[in-house]
């Protein structure tokens, strides 16, 4: 096991913490691993009834995959090692969402991009004051992948097409709000709501809604007419068109979101969308994971990723040059290409059983 990722029984449940507190426990690949031999041990244990899925110390929950090391295979080795760790990693991702017994994740911090892969898959998801929550891929040349396509398109009234695109942080709040999580516990109720489960692995929803308060109103929900309105088309340009109209209009949030949208990377954004439409139609996870090992696999070496991740996180300049470098260059045949399957060889499948 790594010492990245902490595995302990605790009563009736198995209990995984992350523990790479100062990358705020973002996933490596052994991580990845470590994560899935627990719960295909655990799977097999009839004394063991849930999972406790956290973080160790720190902001935690977890801020996503291993940036650095993907935008290194990237530069390096022709995204060989990179496409291995997405593939891993999407087993894992796969390997939960269809998990035989209930897991419990506490999204009791920052929870983005891989955070979300591990968390959203799970039956509950407690949400805290100190939930941060994002897909911000598109700031970066990913895209919003772990699952995202899955999540985000079944949120109705364009929400996961706004999140996708804009990578807005949420809240707490505005997770329960939006399904995103199934609780909301004060923090300080946390470290009970997990010492109940493990006794009474039986009783978890009546325990977590016996901790649960009444979160502070969401914001987002104030904007949730504009969210469907402008964000309503898949198709980019149309989006754009609709926020700039309202801006020229006095629209202060349309404005806003309209110089959001021109920080990020046109390809991305327009494969998101493209990857929302296609896996709003899909009825089994394993294939919106197929379509998303595809795309990872391609964009993972297109020059997006490589430019985003040196200007936001290795330089922090905040200033990538994108290419192409608007939307209307970001031709169909590109995002067909995207998308296209890959050699039967090539194709990513989940775990065998």
């Amino acid at each position: 096991m790594s010492d990245e990722v902490l595995t302990e029984v605790r009563g009736g449940a198995g209990h995984i913490s992350l523990n790479r507190p100062k990358a705020i426990h973002a996933l490596t690949l052994p991580m990845c691993h470590a994560m899935s031999a627990a719960l295909r041990a655990w799977a097999q244990d009839d004394a063991i009834k849930a999972v406790i899925l956290d973080h160790a110390e720190g902001r935690g929950f977890c801020a996503g995959g291993d940036i650095a090391f993907l935008r290194n295979s990237a530069l390096n080795d022709g995204g060989v090692s990179g496409r291995q760790f997405f593939h891993d990693e999407y087993q894992l991702n796969h390997q939960m969402f269809t998990y035989a017994k209930p897991i419990v994740a506490f999204m009791d911090g920052i929870t983005m991009g891989g955070g979300v892969g591990i968390s959203q898959p799970a039956k509950y998801r407690v949400a805290t004051e100190n939930t941060r929550f994002a897909m911000p891929e598109t700031g970066i040349g990913l895209f919003p992948d772990v699952g995202g396509g899955w999540y985000l398109s079944r949120l109705g009234q364009r929400l996961g097409q706004f999140l996708a695109l804009t990578g807005a942080r949420l809240d707490g709040a505005e997770c329960h709000w939006a399904g995103l999580a199934t609780h909301y516990l004060p923090h300080d109720k946390v470290a009970e709501a997990k010492a109940r489960i493990a006794e009474h692995p039986d009783r978890i929803a009546g325990i977590l809604s016996e901790l649960s308060v009444t979160p502070p109103e969401a914001r987002l929900a104030g904007n949730i007419d504009k969210i469907a309105k402008h964000f309503a088309s898949d198709r980019y340009e149309d989006i754009l068109a609709s926020l700039e109209a309202a801006a020229a209009a006095g629209d202060d949030w349309a404005a806003k979101e309209r110089d959001t949208l021109g920080t990020k990377s046109p390809q991305t954004c327009k494969v998101a969308l493209r990857q929302l439409a296609t896996s709003a139609a899909l009825g089994d996870f394993a294939d919106n994971m197929r379509m998303e090992y595809r795309i990872a696999s391609r964009v993972l070496t297109r020059p997006d990723f490589a430019e985003g991740v040196r200007a936001v996180i290795v330089d922090k300049t905040n200033d990538p040059a994108w290419n192409p470098a608007t939307p209307e260059g970001v031709g169909a045949e590109l995002i067909d290409a995207i998308f296209a399957p890959l050699p039967a060889d090539e194709e990513w499948a989940p775990l065998p059983n």
